[in-house]
């Protein structure tokens, strides 16, 4: 007796899920569309006809886990003045990320490789960090605490000056309490830099 035809949305959320559990535990290096098809029983071709690549089912992953971290994004406001504002956001991200590592280092791992391949999830991961240091450098110059001509410009120049903090390959390298220490250090400096706007 023949099965039921599956409806295509069914079909890739199958595919998804599966991927996804395959990729969180081996990597995406390690995983091709023929191990992702034979876990469903079905043919690569049947998964490429809703992936028309690894790359594009990667990033499909990405846009999920993304989606899921904006609610992590909305949670991180503050209502302490901007310099301790500031720390406090950015060291509550740089815990989230560490935890991200701990339970899903691939996951979090192939975020990263999505926006250097140039792939949407790729880019609006970096549109969610960017448009938090541009909020954090807006509240700090609108309450009066911060002195700067160019938000947007400098909030480019502040996610850089936290990368260390921010970033997998430098956050797999560091102990915790480095870490911690180094994400005070990087915000104190970065707080006098946006209180003190240099002279031309």
């Amino acid at each position: 007796m023949r099965r039921p035809r599956r409806k295509a949305e069914e079909t890739r959320e199958d595919i998804l899920n599966t991927a996804e559990a395959m990729f969180r535990e081996r990597g995406i290096a390690k995983c091709s569309i023929a191990d992702v098809a034979q876990a469903l029983s079905m043919s690569p071709a049947n998964v490429f006809k809703h992936f028309h690549s690894k790359s594009a089912l990667a990033d499909a992953i990405c846009e999920r886990h993304i989606s899921r971290m904006i609610g992590r994004f909305e949670n991180l406001h503050e209502t302490a003045p901007a310099p301790q504002r500031l720390e406090i956001v950015v060291r509550k991200l740089m815990e989230a990320h560490l935890q991200d590592l701990r339970d899903n280092p691939y996951l979090f791992e192939m975020i990263f490789i999505m926006s250097e391949a140039d792939l949407p999830s790729g880019h609006r991961y970096k549109e969610l960090i960017d448009a938090l240091f541009i909020e954090l450098v807006r509240h700090g110059t609108e309450t009066g605490v911060y002195r700067c001509d160019d938000v947007v410009a400098t909030s480019r120049y502040v996610a850089a000056a936290f990368a260390s903090v921010l970033h997998p390959a430098l956050l797999v390298k560091s102990s915790a309490e480095e870490l911690r220490d180094r994400c005070a250090g990087l915000a104190k400096l970065v707080n006098a830099a946006l209180q003190n706007q240099l002279v031309k």
